[in-house]
């Protein structure tokens, strides 16, 4: 497969499920903060929301202060953010459009259709339809296009660097709203299992689709520890980091090619980590520690799949977790 072609692909999946995850990061926030609670604790959750993307300081560039109205505003429609889901939205079908060839018929009326529909957007519209139903919506094309994918497309090499991007994104968003909100919530000074505390880790789980499955899995309160081996450690678990770098370690053997082997190796080794690693040895060794590792771990695996396969990039010389250079694929494009 060409490069140009595969890095199309990969990223069409990949601001597709971005737009998916704040959506889902956004609809938490937003029911939580209908919640009793102060001034600062408010700010706090929505301020949180733009450290989970590393959007902090392009947000307070746009907006003198952190309030509800403000961050939905720069998350969903700001066109100078360009993780906003409009941005988000708007460039999964860019990239659909350049390989429109390379999909069905079927995949390419879905993307286009959601950014025809999310294009009519408005802020006024958005007061109308309600935050709920809306993020409701941006889930559900996201969840229709994953389903059409794996229902229409051949089992080749495009779905699987259609399947690396969705996978590779999870996996990011997954240990960034687990780091941040996990430094929010634990330091909390509530009685584990009282009312509050039940809420906010139920809303975390609610965020990645998982309280449902914790319930499943555990069938007891809900506590840190758990909350964390569920969302990194269970392969059973979908939005898991274990099971995200399971999909990813199984894609790549499936498109190697003679200069992948060392960026296999890497993501078969930290596959294995995450599946054979013990929850209470990570909180012992501390969960911000391990997840920025993770984090810096991810940032590098997607550096080397765009070097081994992709068109090239130029990439921030800042190591660490910051942005993941996720704009340069919009901005090259």
């Amino acid at each position: 497969m060409l490069s140009r072609t595969a890095d199309h692909l990969y990223w069409m999946a990949r601001y597709m499920e971005r737009a998916e995850n704040i959506a889902r990061m956004l609809d938490v926030n937003h029911r939580m903060s209908m919640m009793p609670q102060s001034a600062a604790q408010l700010e706090q959750a929505w301020a949180a929301t733009l450290r989970i993307m590393g959007l902090e300081n392009g947000f307070h560039e746009r907006y003198a202060e952190i309030t509800p109205d403000n961050v939905l505003e720069y998350m969903i429609f700001d066109t100078g953010n360009l993780s906003s889901i409009r941005n988000c939205l708007r460039a999964a079908r860019e990239n659909a459009h350049a390989v429109r060839g390379a999909l069905t018929s079927e995949l390419w009326e879905t993307t286009n259709a959601t950014w025809l529909k999310m294009r009519d957007f408005t802020c006024d519209k958005f007061q109308d339809v309600g935050a709920s139903d809306f993020f409701d919506w941006v889930k559900y094309r996201s969840h229709l296009s994953r389903g059409v994918t794996i229902g229409t497309m051949l089992q080749d090499e495009a779905l699987r660097f259609i399947r690396l991007g969705t996978f590779l994104e999870r996996a990011d968003n997954t240990a960034r709203i687990l780091d941040v909100k996990y430094q929010i919530l634990l330091p909390a000074g509530e009685v584990e299992g009282g009312a509050a505390d039940f809420y906010q880790w139920s809303a975390l789980l609610r965020s990645v689709s998982a309280f449902e499955v914790y319930r499943k899995v555990y069938r007891d309160l809900i506590t840190p520890a758990r909350v964390a081996e569920l969302l990194l450690l269970r392969v059973d678990m979908p939005r898991s980091l274990a099971r995200c770098m399971k999909e990813v370690y199984g894609n790549l053997q499936r498109v190697r090619n003679a200069h992948s082997c060392e960026t296999e190796r890497l993501a078969g080794e930290l596959e294995a980590q995450l599946r054979f690693a013990r929850v209470d040895d990570i909180v012992r060794g501390g969960l911000h520690g391990y997840t920025v590792r993770l984090l810096d771990r991810l940032h590098a695996l997607g550096n080397r799949i765009a070097d081994d396969f992709l068109v090239p990039v130029v990439r921030d010389r800042e190591p660490g977790i910051r942005e993941q250079k996720k704009q340069a694929g919009m901005e090259r494009r």
